[in-house]
C-alpha cells in the first residue's frame, strides 16, 4: 500500500512537494484554503539553481515555454536617470545541468505548469479547505479539515505559507518578523526591444524591470515602510509613482502609465527565522512556513522548490520516515539561512539614504560584483550538493 502524505499549502512549495512526493511512490493529497487559484504576485523570476530543481520535477521545460528566458544571463544596472553603471552575468549552469540562466515568468503560469504536472501524477487537489487540528500519532499524524473530514497520513506538510496554520499550531512562538521593507510590484506591455534583466538604483530605493512573456513584463521596487503600513488599494498607483518617480530611463514610460487599469501589488516584506528542527513527529514545515526570505536575491521561490526535490529523493531512498525528516531538518537549514542572510544584507545596502553613502556603495560594487554573484551562486551549488545518494536503511 502507498504511503499517504497530506499537504496543507498549494502555492510553490506544496505542489512541488506534491510532484516529488508523487513521483517518490506516495499517494498525495494536498488542501488549499483558498477557494479558487488565485496568486497575489504579478511576476517572479526564477535563476539557474531554481531551474535544476524544477528539472528535477520534469517541469521545467514546460516552465522555460511559459516564460521569458534570459538566454545571455545579463542583468544591467543602471542609475536612476538610466545611465548604465556595470552588469553582471548569472550562471547558466548548476549541478552540472545547463539550463536558462534567468527566466521571468507570470506565477499564474508557473501554476499552471504545476498544476498540470500534479494532475499527471494523480496528486488530489482540494479548494476551500485547510487544516483545523493536528493529532500526532506514533506513525503518523491526524488532521482534522476545515470541510469536515478527518485524514490520517503517514506525512503532514505545512506547505502553507508565512502565516502557517499548521505552524500556528505546532510552533506558535514563531512569528513573522517584519523586514522593514515593502515592494511594489506593476504588470506592463514589454517593448520588443526590451530583453534585459535591469536594475536600477537610487538612495534608498531599487527598481527592477523583468520580462516575463512574450508580451508583458514586471516593475518591482522595493523601498522602506513603516512597520503596520496599510494602503487602500485604489491609491496603489499613485503611492508606486510617487515612491519611485526618481526613476526615469526605461523606467519613466511604465511608471507615468501607471492608473485605476494598472495591475498592481503591494506587500510588507517579512521573515520567517525557523530554528531547526523543522519537523515534529510527523509534522514537516517546508517552503516560506518554514524559511520566508526577503526578496533581494531572488530565491525565495528556489528555495521551496529545493525543499520538495530534497524531501522526494530522501523518502525515495529510505523506508524510515522518522530518520529521513531529521536529515532534512539537519540539511535545508544551512543553505536557507545562508540565503536569507545575504538577502537582508544586500536589502540593508540598497536602502542607504544618504546620496554620498549610496553613491560610495556603488562605487564599491562596480569591481566586485560579478565575482559577488558567482561566489553566491557557488556557495549555493556547494549547499545545495545532493548527497542522499548513501542514505538509505
Amino acid at each position: 500500500m502507498k504511503k499517504q502524505a497530506l499537504i496543507c499549502g498549494a502555492g510553490i512549495a506544496g505542489c512541488c512537494a506534491a510532484i516529488a512526493l508523487a513521483r517518490a511512490g506516495w499517494a498525495v493529497t494536498v488542501v488549499e484554503k483558498q477557494a479558487a487559484w488565485r496568486f497575489q504576485s504579478s511576476g517572479i523570476f526564477v535563476y539557474s539553481n531554481g531551474l535544476a530543481h524544477f528539472h528535477a520535477l520534469d517541469v521545467m521545460e514546460a516552465m522555460v515555454a511559459a516564460g521569458f528566458p534570459i538566454s545571455d544571463g545579463r542583468n544591467l544596472y543602471l542609475e536612476a536617470d538610466g545611465t548604465p553603471l556595470f552588469e553582471t552575468v548569472y550562471p547558466g549552469r548548476f549541478a552540472g545541468l545547463d539550463v536558462v540562466p534567468i527566466l521571468g515568468i507570470r506565477r499564474t503560469e508557473m501554476h499552471r505548469v504545476l498544476s498540470a504536472r500534479m494532475s499527471q501524477l494523480g496528486v488530489t487537489l482540494t479548494l476551500g479547505c485547510t487544516v483545523q487540528a493536528l493529532e500526532p500519532r506514533q506513525d503518523g499524524v491526524r488532521a482534522a479539515l476545515s470541510d469536515g473530514r478527518e485524514v490520517d497520513a503517514d506525512l503532514l506538510l505545512g506547505a502553507d505559507g508565512i502565516r502557517s496554520r499548521v505552524r500556528q499550531l505546532l510552533w506558535p512562538e514563531v512569528q513573522p518578523r517584519y523586514s522593514g521593507f515593502g515592494v511594489w510590484r506593476s504588470v506592463h506591455r514589454r517593448p520588443p526591444a526590451l530583453r534585459d534583466k535591469i536594475m536600477m538604483m537610487a538612495p534608498g530605493l531599487r527598481l527592477g524591470i523583468m520580462p516575463i512573456s512574450a508580451e508583458q513584463l514586471y516593475l518591482f521596487g522595493t523601498v522602506v515602510e513603516p512597520a503596520d503600513a496599510w494602503y487602500p488599494r485604489e491609491d496603489w498607483a499613485s503611492l508606486m509613482a510617487s515612491r519611485f518617480a526618481v526613476f526615469r530611463g526605461p523606467a519613466a514610460p511604465f511608471l507615468d502609465e501607471l492608473g485605476p487599469q494598472s495591475e498592481l501589488l503591494y506587500t510588507a516584506v517579512e521573515e520567517i527565522l525557523m530554528p531547526a528542527p523543522w519537523h515534529r513527529g510527523r509534522v514537516l514545515l517546508i517552503g516560506d512556513a518554514a524559511h520566508a526570505s526577503t526578496p533581494f536575491m531572488g530565491q525565495g521561490g528556489a528555495m521551496a522548490v529545493e525543499d520538495a526535490v530534497v524531501l522526494g529523493r530522501l523518502l525515495e531512498r529510505s523506508a524510515d520516515i522518522d530518520r529521513t525528516l531529521e536529515r532534512f531538518s539537519a540539511r535545508r537549514p544551512p543553505a536557507c539561512r545562508f540565503v536569507q542572510d545575504v538577502s537582508r544584507q544586500v536589502g540593508v545596502s540598497g536602502a542607504r539614504s544618504d546620496p554620498r553613502e549610496h553613491a560610495d556603495i556603488l562605487q564599491a560594487m562596480k569591481p566586485t560584483a560579478q565575482a559577488r554573484v558567482d561566489e553566491f551562486y557557488a556557495r549555493l551549488e556547494h549547499l545545495s550538493r545532493d548527497d542522499t545518494t548513501k542514505e538509505t536503511t
